[in-house]
């Protein structure tokens, strides 16, 4: 497992306030997420995991997002789940298209990554503990997402149980831990209009599963789909430019 660091001038950096660590997928989620964690006043700091997913589009669009929000200090740790594979992110799989009433499927899609959230949470649990740091920040939605079994308040609330039972940060009574999903019940439109409160550019971020050769969204996976329909819910334009248009009419 390798990892690379980029750190933001200690100019930069906030004195004094509570540190977060917060999981940066390069999606619209998490940057919101962050965004609203420095909102709250935490100083930041970015974990991003390059888990092996299919392209690395969405490993520069996390930098791009530490870079906007000027994190702290902001990770990328290279752990490789493809040795298990069980996905179509991360295995020879094709990516479902054009699904149809996602929000009502009672079938986890094939994106799903074997407990990819329970993997992130416990990298981002290790480094908040080395920093002193008490809080936790995910992006995850339980409301507009493709059904993924850790997206839920149930996972969220058992995780955070964990981290208290399993550090030795907490059994010495430093400090309590805490999960914040501050989407976690909020439709895609809702996270958009919020977002664009906060004045985010979610033209820096990647949502697509499976971008074409030039990088550009499919617009038909799963998560291009929700993000369409969450920039359509908001009454505002999506910045990115997509591969296939359809979908926004």
């Amino acid at each position: 497992m390798a990892s690379q660091t980029t750190n933001i001038p200690e100019s930069l950096q906030k004195k004094g306030t509570p540190r977060a660590v917060i999981l940066l997928s390069g999606g619209l989620d998490s940057y919101t997420s962050a965004a609203m964690a420095q909102a709250q006043g935490f100083t930041c700091y970015g974990l991003t995991v390059d888990y092996g997913q299919r392209h690395a589009c969405e490993l520069n669009a996390a930098y791009r997002v530490a870079k906007h929000l000027n994190i702290a200090e902001h990770k990328t740790v290279k752990l490789d789940l493809r040795a298990f594979g069980g996905s179509s992110l991360t295995d020879e799989i094709s990516v479902p298209k054009n699904s149809d009433d996602l929000a009502d499927s009672t079938q986890i899609p094939s994106t799903y990554v074997p407990a990819r959230n329970t993997i992130l949470l416990s990298l981002a649990l290790g480094w908040a503990e080395v920093l002193g740091a008490f809080d936790l920040f995910i992006g995850a939605n339980a409301v507009d997402y493709s059904g993924y079994p850790d997206c839920r308040a149930e996972f969220i609330g058992s995780f955070e149980r964990l981290a208290n039972l399993a550090t030795k940060a907490a059994v010495e009574g430093k400090g309590q831990f805490k999960v914040h999903a501050p989407l976690l019940f909020m439709s895609k439109g809702q996270i958009i209009r919020s977002g664009h409160k906060l004045n985010l550019d979610y033209g820096i971020t990647h949502s697509c599963y499976d971008p074409t050769k030039e990088n550009l969204p499919c617009g038909q996976c799963d998560s291009c789909m929700l993000r369409l329909k969450g920039f359509d819910e908001a009454h505002l334009k999506d910045p990115l430019t997509y591969a296939t248009t359809s979908m926004k009419e």
